[in-house]
């Protein structure tokens, strides 16, 4: 204890550690801004290649629908082994689900093996609770607890490992369409600029898309993707469906049945527009007007447990030395 105390008050070693702690901190703070992942470049890149796809599907639709077939390709597809592994132990049949490619999609999952990677990690996942659940009982000798109770602590690990990649992908998701809720209405009226100032559908699409990725990289990327789907889909109909299907808003469908219907019936677009933004953007206050309403409930219970005795310290304190003093 004496030996610290001597450190902490040798003068010649508290200056070399406010050196190093001041050196750290310049190191830290050059080499973040060089670390930094750009979001917005990522996400445009995948945007790229999921627009390859979109146009090599469509090739292959009309090489099949005409007299020669596809083309046998000796390129190797990407994940290998994990694909292996899901037709080995069957993993469509017992582990997918009809809406699973629908939610990788609605989580910004998108390409030819996150529906594979998925199914692996559901594969695994309870597989490594289930050890590292194990050998944590073993090395603890099961905390002295029955072993039924220590299979009772396995199975929760193994269940808890089964969910595990839907709570990361509902999460994903969740985070994902809140920020596509918070920027939609800037969005909304950025189309609506681009449409009454002459410019098609699939222009405003791209303009809007760069503009908005400052605000919204994933409420970018689909719209990026919806303009490469105007391109190459035979219908504008699918691309505005698909859409409404990634996103899953409310705010989103309604834009896209406008779309729907202007493509069908010839509707102007720009009424429609002005009134589904001016819905949104109230839409949007009413859901932070709801928030401010709720802080003072949530705000209660820690103003009684950590403000109001300290108030109460604060106040009370310089009394009660008054009175032992006069005592």
């Amino acid at each position: 204890m004496s030996w610290i105390i001597d450190k902490f008050t040798d003068p010649s070693f508290l200056a070399s550690s406010l050196t190093a702690v001041a050196v750290t901190a310049t190191v830290v703070a050059i080499g973040l801004p060089l670390l930094e992942r750009n979001e917005l470049k990522e996400k445009m890149n995948s945007v790229a290649l999921e627009r390859d796809r979109i146009r090599a599907r469509e090739r292959e639709r009309l090489a099949q629908s005409g007299r020669g077939g596809p083309k046998p390709s000796l390129r190797s597809t990407p994940g290998e082994f994990a694909k292996r592994v899901v037709e080995r132990f069957n993993l469509r049949s017992w582990l997918s689900t009809e809406t699973a490619t629908e939610r990788l999609m609605r989580a910004g999952l998108r390409g030819p093996k996150v529906e594979t990677t998925f199914l692996v990690a559901r594969l695994f996942t309870p597989i490594g609770m289930l050890l590292v659940t194990i050998f944590y009982l073993l090395i603890n000798k099961g905390f002295n607890q029955p072993l039924a109770f220590q299979g009772v602590i396995v199975i929760s690990a193994v269940y808890f490992g089964i969910k595990l990649p839907e709570i990361y992908l509902k999460n994903l998701t969740a985070k994902r369409q809140a920020s596509m809720r918070r920027a939609f209405p800037d969005s909304l009226d950025l189309l609506l600029i681009c449409v009454e100032s002459g410019m098609s559908i699939e222009h405003a699409f791209r303009k809007v898309s760069t503009e908005i990725g400052t605000a919204s990289v994933p409420m970018a990327e689909e719209l990026a993707l919806t303009t490469a789907e105007l391109s190459y889909l035979p219908e504008r109909r699918m691309a505005y469906e698909n859409l409404a299907r990634r996103t899953d808003l409310d705010n989103v469908r309604s834009v896209t049945t406008v779309l729907i219907q202007a493509e069908r019936y010839g509707t102007p677009l720009g009424h429609a527009l002005r009134v589904l933004s001016q819905e949104s953007r109230d839409q949007r206050m009413i859901a932070a007007e709801k928030k401010a309403a709720s802080l003072p409930p949530k705000l209660t219970v820690p103003m009684i447990v950590f403000f109001l005795p300290c108030l109460f310290v604060v106040i009370l304190t310089p009394a009660l030395i008054q009175i032992f003093k006069w005592k």
